[in-house]
């Protein structure tokens, strides 16, 4: 496959007017160093600082810069996603606007894609310039968390620094807030050879973070649902139908032996319990009534799933 440009360097931002300049100067320092040739994408999300203006300034002067405005924010993932849809380049790489992104770094990302054969190489920040309460023990559990739900064993998941093949990027689609999980969009792509590499994490310089400490709970939701997904989206009756019936026998065993334990009774003439004085009872029932809404959700999911214009759409490597 040809491509136009041996790098194509996204930049994501938000509200980042002041570090712009001294990002571009400095990729361009590092990749015209390097003799590669490369592209930089910068996506404003919906900026009110003047970044876009910026963005338009410094592409009036350097072919290389492209640019992406967005009328309003939509997130990290929508810029993500367009991003990739323009890059050109036989490596993808992803950096933050903050300049806590060292493109020092570039080089060695894109040899370990093109000479190493790796798929995607994340980064991994060993020294947070973070607050340690606020970001590294929240990001510390957030990634135990994504490893051991992903089976993927990244230390920083979420690290805004990332290389990718091209054809990674072009194969998965990025949505909400997945922007988190694209080693594992990647993975379920069937893009498997996924590694890391340590890398330098500056402290901020410009501004503040755009980013509050509900993302880790909006994580855990996105992680639950991209794993529900890739496990049961097209198969959700595996999921809801064998945990409607296992509710409905469970239920069904607690019904019988309540009501055998009272016929039992009655027999011998021990006092007994009416069988709808005992929560016992009344917790069965809730348990079948469950049983059964989890199976019709499955059936429901399932029908959906058929109807679906995407059932059939598989990821093809190559065809001879």
């Amino acid at each position: 496959m040809d491509y136009k440009y041996d790098i194509s360097i996204i930049v994501p931002l938000f509200n980042e007017k002041e570090s712009l300049p001294e990002l571009v100067a400095w990729i361009k320092e590092v990749l015209q160093r390097e003799g590669r040739s490369y592209e930089i994408i910068m996506v404003d999300d919906g900026s009110t600082d003047g970044s876009w203006e910026k963005i338009r300034e410094l592409a009036a002067s350097d072919s290389t810069i492209r640019g992406i405005s967005f009328r309003r924010n939509y997130g990290k993932s929508a810029a993500l996603y367009e991003g990739f849809a323009a890059a050109e380049g036989r490596v993808v790489v992803t950096m933050d606007a903050d300049l806590q992104d060292s493109p020092e770094e570039v080089p060695e990302l894109y040899r370990m894609v093109v000479e190493d054969g790796w798929d995607v190489v994340s980064g991994w920040k060993q020294h947070r310039q973070d607050n340690k309460l606020t970001k590294n023990l929240p990001s510390k559990l957030y990634n135990w968390t994504a490893r051991k739900v992903t089976g993927i064993k990244l230390h920083d998941m979420n690290c805004g620094l990332k290389a990718y093949k091209s054809e990674v990027v072009k194969n998965i689609e990025v949505y909400g807030e997945m922007h988190r999980y694209i080693p594992y969009l990647a993975k379920n792509a069937g893009f498997g050879k996924i590694t890391e590499k340590p890398v330098h994490h500056q402290k901020r310089k410009y501004g503040v973070s755009k980013f509050g400490i509900e993302r880790f709970v909006n994580g855990f939701l996105d992680l639950m649902s991209l794993w529900f997904l890739s496990k049961f989206g097209k198969k959700p009756m595996h999921f809801f139908g064998t945990s409607g019936i296992l509710m409905f026998l469970v239920g069904f065993v607690m019904t019988v032996w309540i009501i055998a334990a009272k016929l039992v009774h009655q027999s011998q003439g021990v006092r007994y319990r009416a069988v709808t004085d005992q929560p016992l009872f009344y917790l069965a029932l809730l348990t079948i009534i469950l049983g059964v809404l989890f199976f019709l959700a499955g059936f429901i999911g399932e029908m959906i799933s058929r109807s679906s214009s995407a059932r059939n759409e598989y990821n093809i490597k190559e065809t001879i």
